[in-house]
């Protein structure tokens, strides 16, 4: 292997290992007491949130906390750790604390404990905070500041103080006039951030508390019991052989390792310090190596289940289920990974590079058997499982649970028993040339039993519909489990000596496992904390409303500047914060904006798609220079430049760029609107060929070196694929405008749990006229009146006119921005007009054309260089 240029290779594994303490768990490591106290605390923080976790507290009824009191403890423990494990300044001791961290320490804990302590006192007197109160207010969000200062570096620590500031002088001749609000006195100021759950301890903590830390603490088990190296290993087995192999693995070791991860950093340490070496001996220059290592971790952080624990902060502030945010995700994470896997494969292709070599040669018709083979044994094997539970449960009834954990046995100690049959998998040395790649059914039979908590997690998720905190606790206790016995099961399966060494060992590696998942929860723990700083601040200060008016005034009204300005301030506003903060952030400011803006612009979306759409674009800032982290932790790998390596990395996340914009005018790529199996597999299909040829259309190489004028054509394909209604929006509108008298008739007609799409305007309590589209949900077919009143809405006519003459409190009319005596000028049904597939066929036979040149081009240019 060449060596990397600029790297010393004897100090490169220290300084990524610095890199990742610094961004996840912490770089200072004490020893002697202060290590132990470190320890204790950490697997006490971690135990302490599978006991919030459990069924246990109101089974036996001790040890029971409300939201606001779990919140408390939880931060509590992030910002000790925080002060503890972080060090101040870049030249502070690594090896002990000082004792003005202890101190900085005992207080920020303090603080943040003060609402469970005196949580009784304070409930008592809302709204009438003591000078106690206001004092511990103020130093606990100077402590939470520092504590996310030095967990996360200043640009989230220097974000919170502008809100802040905002909240204090928000009133100041010197602000401009479209910022200006009336100002808040520190009381009020405090009360609202730290005292109450508008700020600090508010949804973004709580959603850390009950659903995030769990969910960090299973992928960190699930890494120490060996898992993350199982992974790489699987992908190299798969893929390593083909054109730009290492590449390609590197892109499904980084998908399958991001499932799990809550950090882009940590998943490019991961993988990249085997893949991104193994990339530069196959042909790929650093800067591109470490591309594509950054591109395929960062998006993990869009990948369900995790998204870098954002999904669980949507289900949230969109109000849908679990289930329903995976759901809608899938398909564009999906699809955005085939791209990279074929962007890599373009790149290996122009350089004609080739795969490493591998222990057993397969034909391609042997290769499409066996991969047919086994999607039909997955396809028969989750069809049997589902049925078989399906059957059991209603034979055993309320027993099911015991049942099911004893086949979770026999099926886990079965896995082990052909795991031990292999050798273990040990981590390679990257530096170490790849005589031949390891054969895949051996591979991944050393390892099936890892699987088993993943698909309990998954299960408890999708199918049983069980909480993401409760589902998270199950999957982590069989984790516990599964470390605890694996190593002496192997041992007696291989007939070894010293099975209590084996059993020590596991404990060991459990122990591990509970303190690295909560140091790596201190960044995400503060992180979520100081955002709330900003939330606080938006509903107290109404400044989401002025983002609203800013983007307007920037835009000119016009749709695609208005999308366009909010994608480029979201990528902005998520520059050096982690997932979590980037997406608190970047939906509380901007997702207003689209929501708003876009109704005025007869734009009417799920809001679902809105908030992928702003975070998309905030996720994108891990990849974009000069702050793209991850683009720094692959390069430091390489040896290749950091800002290079991050265009190059942005250039290959266009595609993931694009989707947002693609999904927010076509909602089927979010599965929204599809009623029947064959919509579904076509939708899927469609989608990931015009993702493909995007893909090909800006590298800039097909079946050979594309042209210009074949690169604008295969553009206009993969938006004529991924956009249809476009061109048939051009021949005849969506939509039919009816006379607002016949709304009665035409919500009575409409089907169950449809929508309505009204045009409105009117002037506001502002005092500001308002022309605006929305949609409304009408649930249950019932009568006119009661379905506009599940909508929140009645109405009154006059001389013609419809107007609004009352709002449920909280109803979706009221949500919607609607107001009394708005007029309904008119409601839109579907047009009746062709199907929008129709322009698949064209798009299709001008691909196809593509298609010939390119491949009589090949033919003539693979002649020439053979004479």
């Amino acid at each position: 292997m060449t060596e990397n240029k600029g790297v010393n290779p004897e100090n490169l594994d220290q300084d990524l290992q610095d890199l990742i303490a610094q961004s996840d768990t912490g770089a200072r490591q004490p020893v002697g007491i202060t290590a132990r106290l470190m320890l204790f605390v950490a697997v006490g923080w971690s135990l302490f949130q599978l006991w919030l976790a459990s069924p246990l507290p109101f089974i036996i009824n001790f040890g029971v906390f409300n939201d606001t009191e779990a919140r408390s403890i939880h931060l509590a423990l992030a910002i000790f750790l925080a002060f503890m494990a972080y060090p101040a300044l870049k030249n502070s001791p690594r090896s002990y604390v000082p004792i003005q961290d202890w101190v900085l320490a005992l207080v920020g804990a303090y603080c943040a404990a003060y609402i469970y302590i005196f949580y009784r006192e304070l409930s008592g007197r809302p709204g009438l905070p003591t000078t106690m109160d206001l004092v511990v207010s103020g130093v606990g969000l100077v402590m939470l500041l520092e504590a996310t200062r030095r967990a996360l570096g200043p640009p989230l620590m220097i974000v919170a103080l502008l809100f802040l500031g905002y909240i204090f002088f928000g009133n100041a001749s010197w602000m401009p006039d479209v910022l200006q609000w009336r100002g808040a006195s520190f009381n009020k100021a405090m009360s609202h951030q730290w005292l109450l759950t508008e700020g600090v301890f508010g949804i973004a903590l709580g959603v850390s508390t009950s659903f995030v830390f769990l969910f960090v603490l299973f992928g960190s088990l699930l890494d120490k019991a060996g898992a993350g190296n199982y992974f790489i290993k699987v992908a190299f087995a798969a893929l390593g052989h083909l054109r730009g192999g290492p590449a390609k693995a590197a892109v499904l070791a980084s998908a399958m390792t991001g499932l799990i991860s809550g950090s882009s950093i940590a998943n490019v340490v991961t993988t990249g310090t085997f893949t991104i070496p193994l990339m530069k001996r196959v042909g790929f220059s650093g800067e591109k190596a470490g591309a594509v290592e950054v591109a395929s971790s960062v998006n993990g952080q869009i990948m369900p289940p995790v998204m870098g624990a954002a999904a669980f902060l949507m289900v949230e502030y969109v109000g849908i289920p679990y289930p329903e945010v995976i759901k809608h995700a899938f398909l564009p994470a999906t699809i955005s990974y085939i791209a990279l896997i074929y962007i890599v494969h373009l790149e290996a292709m122009k350089a004609n590079m080739q795969g490493l070599p591998r222990r057993e040669i397969t034909t391609a018709k042997q290769t499409v058997i066996r991969s047919l083979l086994f999607v039909c044994t997955l396809i028969i094997l989750a069809g049997v499982i589902y049925y078989g539970i399906l059957i059991q449960k209603q034979i055993f009834g309320d027993a099911i649970g015991w049942i099911m954990a004893v086949e979770c046995a026999a099926i886990y100690f079965a896995g082990l028993f052909f795991a031990s049959k292999y050798p273990d998998l040990e981590l390679d040395d990257p530096n170490q040339p790849v005589l031949e790649l390891p054969a895949l059914g051996e591979t991944a039979k050393s390892g099936l039993h890892y699987l088993l908590p993943v698909v309990v997690l998954v299960w408890f998720l999708m199918i049983e519909m069980k909480s993401p905190g409760l589902s998270a606790f199950w999957a982590t206790m069989l984790m516990i489990f599964i470390m605890l016995t694996q190593r002496p099961v192997k041992a007696w399966f291989r007939k070894q000596p010293d099975h209590l060494s084996e059993i020590r060992n596991g404990l060991q590696d459990v122990v591990d496992g509970l303190a690295t998942g909560a140091r790596n929860m201190i960044g995400i723990g503060v992180a979520t904390a100081a955002a709330g700083i900003i939330v606080g601040t938006v509903s107290l200060t109404g400044i989401g409303q002025v983002m609203v008016e800013f983007v307007e005034l920037i835009s000119g009204g016009n749709l695609m500047l208005i999308l366009i300005f909010t994608a480029v301030i979201s990528l902005i506003l998520g520059m050096g914060l982690p997932t979590t903060a980037n997406y608190i952030v970047v939906s509380s400011l901007m997702a207003p904006v689209i929501v708003e803006l876009g109704a005025a612009n007869g734009l009417l979306v799920p809001l679902i798609a809105v908030h992928l759409f702003v975070f998309y674009f905030g996720i994108m800032a891990d990849v974009t220079p000069p702050v793209g982290l991850a683009s720094f932790a692959a390069a430091a790998i390489s040896g290749a430049d950091p800002m290079k390596t991050g265009f190059v990395a942005f250039f290959y996340s266009m595609r993931t760029a694009a989707l947002p914009f693609l999904f927010l005018f076509n909602t089927q790529l979010l599965m929204i609107g599809l009623d029947h199996p064959f919509q579904v597999v076509m939708v899927i299909i469609v989608a990931t060929i015009a993702m493909l040829v995007f893909a090909a259309a800006t590298m800039g190489y097909f079946i050979t070196r594309s042209k210009l004028w074949e690169s604008a054509v295969m553009l206009l394909v993969a938006f004529t694929l991924f956009r249809p209604g476009f061109w048939l929006d051009m021949i005849e509108p969506p939509y039919d405008d009816l006379h607002p008298e016949t709304i009665l008739a035409e919500v009575e007609a409409l089907p169950a749990d449809a929508n309505l799409r009204i045009d409105v305007e009117g002037i506001n309590l502002e005092g500001k006229d308002v022309r605006k589209a929305v949609m409304l949900p009408l649930g249950p077919q019932v009568s006119g009146h009661d379905r506009l009143y599940h909508a929140g809405m009645e109405i009154r006519e006059e001389d013609g006119r419809v107007f609004i003459d009352n709002l449920v409190f909280g109803g979706p009319a009221e949500k919607a921005g609607l107001d009394f005596d708005f007029e309904i000028t008119a409601i839109k049904t579907d047009a009746d007009r062709p199907p929008k597939e129709v322009f698949f066929l064209p798009a299709f036979v001008v691909l196809g054309g593509i298609i010939f040149l390119q491949r009589r081009r090949r033919r003539f240019e693979n002649a020439a260089q053979a004479a």
